[in-house]
């Protein structure tokens, strides 16, 4: 439940995604009126404007028991700080000891040491705390902090999980988002506690390794991370990614934003109790009117506004994407349904963040797949001389980090792929599963069961794993076999009641494509044929010229009152350009706090 118009934040009707618009706080006072400087994500309920800083979320909070946290009783033990007892310097471990109230035991169990240490904030060394990142017992990565709460870790080291063995094996697991919070849980017996490295953002890369080691045994997951706003997005990123049926969110009580705030101020049998209270993430998929009253306010108010965009703009004038949706593509074969596909999966990908998973047989080997994903992301025909050594490495990482196929040894069943989907949602975070094509998976039909009613079922698993687990579904399905005219030359281009089996294709698709080879014009074609949402686009026949070079899709305006059909073609302008960014700074070299 996200309370936006209680804060004044106009979401324009959007349920979903993130939009800018006017910060309530600063735009009657600012000269430019028109500037949007307010960044709103509607799904976490988090918001943030680029001008004044006002940022904060919308999204209720669970109820805290306000009794738990009561005022430090006179029986409350600190611990004590023993010089004679300590691997750190006496400096840093009374630190450790008075001020934050770790015991000297727990930063001995828990490996924390401390150096002189070269910080690129300063240009000097300084004295560091090292928290030292461990894996099978083995020093993986260090993250150094100075005393005016600078950051850094070992360049080019591999971000894990902080605490990492302490959570193999157990039924349940707490997950911070600093290394003093893990030990602040250490400190109250909780030595199955785990930080995330890189602090609170929702880019969960370095946690696709350990799902399935570390974390798909866990009964019970606490989370555990601050209480403000990029805390909050990390908690919604976590949650999607490791499952609401299992997960817990702690709270932390009043004037306290993490575990060891918690624990300075309130005291190890507190934080205790805070980590026993965390509920559990309400019951998905009972609501009344009332749960939604302010959105339904805000729907009514300001009607609804556009998806996702590809960045195709005769395209995104017709058509513009949502999580939780059924996408369907036909046409005949060899009109490129499976190129269009990859292109908007791409072009999605890099403009929302997006990850995929493919199931498509037909694109197998997968080196033949990449290949064609390479060449429409870099732009280049994909061989040596051809594509610069530096831009193939850069589209081999990308394609690693937001691309995976799903292609079992036995079984093509619709059960198991969508299982080893959900897996995916889990450990890589994939928002597209790609079905290409439906004919290629292993139908098993129930007796009794007609092919019609068989379909229509499997549609509806598909809708439901795109509502479930927060997805845009991409299925491409073949039409009935079809014949030309007497006489003519050209393909029949088919409709989506076309596509071979049922017409639940179209009746319970929310995105509808056919795609047209027009091979006498040299172009493409491409009907939208439903958008289910009149919000997210409406029926149209955008135009392309496919890039034999890069396998890309360059929007073109069609004359068809033209004679000769060399001229029916014009505005046309090949992109060429590599798709992707400038290369970042190396992962782990520096984090500021």
């Amino acid at each position: 439940m996200h309370n936006f118009r209680k804060l004044g934040i106009e979401t324009n009707g959007r349920t979903s995604g993130r939009i800018k618009t006017f910060c309530p706080k600063c735009h009657d006072s600012r000269k430019n009126k028109r500037d949007k400087s307010l960044s709103v994500d509607i799904t976490t309920g988090l918001f943030n404007c680029h001008y004044c800083g006002w940022k904060g979320t919308a999204a209720e909070r669970p109820a805290v028991d306000d009794h738990s946290f009561a005022a430090v009783p006179d029986h409350f033990r600190r611990p004590t700080f023993d010089v004679s007892d300590t691997t750190l310097p006496e400096k840093e471990a009374r630190w450790f000891v008075e001020t934050r109230r770790i015991p000297q035991s727990v930063l001995k169990a828990m490996g924390v040491t401390a150096r002189l240490e070269m910080m690129p904030q300063t240009g000097h060394k300084e004295h560091c705390v090292c928290f030292n990142y461990f894996e099978r017992g083995e020093l993986i990565n260090t993250k150094f902090r100075d005393g005016a709460k600078n950051f850094k870790m070992v360049a080019g080291a591999e971000l894990i999980p902080y605490n990492i063995d302490g959570i193999r094996g157990t039924a349940e697991c707490i997950i911070t988002e600093g290394e003093i919070d893990a030990l602040s849980f250490a400190a109250i017996g909780r030595t199955d506690v785990v930080s995330v490295p890189s602090g609170a953002n929702r880019n969960l890369t370095w946690l696709d390794r350990f799902v399935e080691s570390h974390f798909e045994d866990k009964v019970v997951i606490y989370i555990a991370v601050d209480n403000d706003l990029k805390g909050l997005e990390l908690r919604a990123e976590l949650i999607r990614r490791l499952g609401a049926e299992r997960c817990r969110v702690v709270s932390y009580g009043p004037e306290c934003k993490d575990a060891n705030e918690h624990l300075v101020k309130y005291g190890v049998e507190s934080l205790r109790i805070a980590l026993r209270q965390a509920p559990e993430i309400p019951l998905e998929g009972v609501f009344t009117a009332d749960d939604v009253q302010e959105d339904l306010r805000t729907l009514f108010e300001n009607g609804l506004e556009r998806g996702a965009d590809t960045g195709l703009e005769n395209f995104d004038r017709c058509c513009t994407f949502e999580l939780k949706r059924l996408c369907v593509i036909t046409g005949v074969p060899g009109s490129g349904k499976s190129e269009f596909a990859d292109e908007l999966v791409l072009r999605l990908c890099l403009r929302h963040e997006w990850r995929v998973a493919y199931f498509s047989p037909e694109n197998m080997p997968l080196p033949y797949h990449l290949r064609k994903l390479s060449e429409k992301l870099t732009g280049c025909h994909f061989k040596q001389g051809f594509m610069a050594e530096s831009l193939y490495q850069r589209s081999v990482r990308f394609l690693n980090d937001n691309v995976a196929s799903i292609l079992p040894e036995d079984d093509y069943t619709a059960a198991n792929i969508l299982s080893k989907a959900r897996q995916l949602v889990r450990r890589r975070g994939i928002r597209i599963l790609v079905i290409d094509p439906f004919n290629r998976l292993e139908h098993q039909i129930p007796a009794g069961q007609t092919e019609t009613q068989y379909i229509s079922s499997f549609i509806d698993q598909l809708s439901n794993f795109a509502q479930r687990n927060d997805c845009l579904v991409i299925l491409v399905a073949h039409p009935r076999k079809m014949n030309r005219e007497p006489g003519s030359k050209k393909d029949p281009v088919p409709t989506l009641y076309d596509i071979n089996g049922s017409a639940a294709f179209v009746n319970k698709c929310d995105f509808g494509l056919v795609i047209e080879r027009d091979r006498d014009a040299g172009l493409t074609r491409i009907h939208v044929s439903k958008v289910k949402f009149r919000h997210l686009g409406d029926n149209g026949d955008p135009t392309f010229i496919y890039n034999t070079v890069n396998g890309r899709y360059t929007p073109c305006e069609e004359n068809p009152d033209a004679g000769i059909e060399s001229q029916r073609i014009t505005d046309v302008k090949f992109d060429n350009a590599s798709w992707l960014k400038e290369e970042e700074a190396v992962q782990g070299e520096i984090l500021m706090e």
